[in-house]
């Protein structure tokens, strides 16, 4: 599916390739949905694809300037996988939020090297009272700017901020520039035994490509958090290849 502005495609606009697929929550379409008037505004091309398959696709990855993937699902084809490896290293931008890109094929490690971060789950009490719904499992966290993010144009503007959402750390590497963090106490039935801090915002340079990444997203209430959103919407345009080039 494609969509374009009502003033019709440009042959110069840019182009950006949505992908969703699996079960990541929220629904890969309603938290995609939020954001393509924004990518329309701002004047790109936008397909849409319910599959990684066009992964594959060389002639449209070769025309595609950014790539906004929401897919929660552990496989992917070899030649997708390869058809989005040498996308990005040739410069196409790959932007994501929460599962839909941290929690992607996570059995695959040449996926989790382009992307530089894998989520783990926070782990219950150790009583078993396991909660039973996402109310259950949410808390009052704060998003921490680095010092980095605090002079980074993703970041402008931004302050420190609260989120109540499901917390998750992430596995990572320090190839990563992060930009903002969080911290994650140890509660006395916890099996760490001290304070983790998490990055929840980064961004990666990968071969020409740029890879930008935010933790936060559990819900479309997330989603629509001024400063989530803001953030997305930023590193969207700073992954895109036509902002490299700028």
């Amino acid at each position: 599916m494609t969509t374009t502005s009502q003033r019709g495609p440009r042959r110069s606009a840019p182009r950006a390739l949505v992908v969703r697929d699996g079960h990541a929550r929220p629904g890969p379409a309603q938290a995609t949905e939020m954001f393509l008037p924004f990518l329309l505004h701002e004047g790109y091309e936008v397909r849409v694809e319910e599959s990684s398959e066009i992964y594959a696709d060389r002639e449209v990855m070769d025309r595609t300037d950014l790539i906004v993937q929401c897919v929660a699902t552990s496989a992917i084809s070899d030649a997708a996988l390869r058809g989005l490896l040498r996308a990005v290293e040739r410069g196409t931008g790959l932007a994501g939020w929460h599962r839909g890109i941290a929690d992607s094929y996570g059995s695959n490690a040449d996926y989790l090297q382009l992307i530089g971060g894998q989520f783990v789950p926070r782990p219950w009490p150790q009583d078993g009272d396991r909660p039973a719904d996402d109310a259950g499992r949410s808390c009052c966290y704060t998003v921490d700017l680095t010092d980095q993010g605090r002079t980074h144009e993703i970041m402008a503007g931004i302050e420190d901020f609260t989120l109540r959402s499901e917390p998750y750390w992430v596995l990572t590497d320090d190839l990563n520039d992060v930009l903002a963090t969080t911290t994650y106490g140890a509660r006395p039935d916890d099996p760490w035994r001290r304070p983790l801090t998490s990055p929840a915002v980064w961004t990666r340079q990968w071969g020409d490509g740029r890879v930008f990444v935010a933790t936060p997203g559990h819900s479309l209430v997330v989603l629509r958090d001024a400063h989530v959103r803001a953030i997305i919407q930023r590193g969207m345009l700073w992954a895109s290849r036509t902002a490299m080039a700028a």
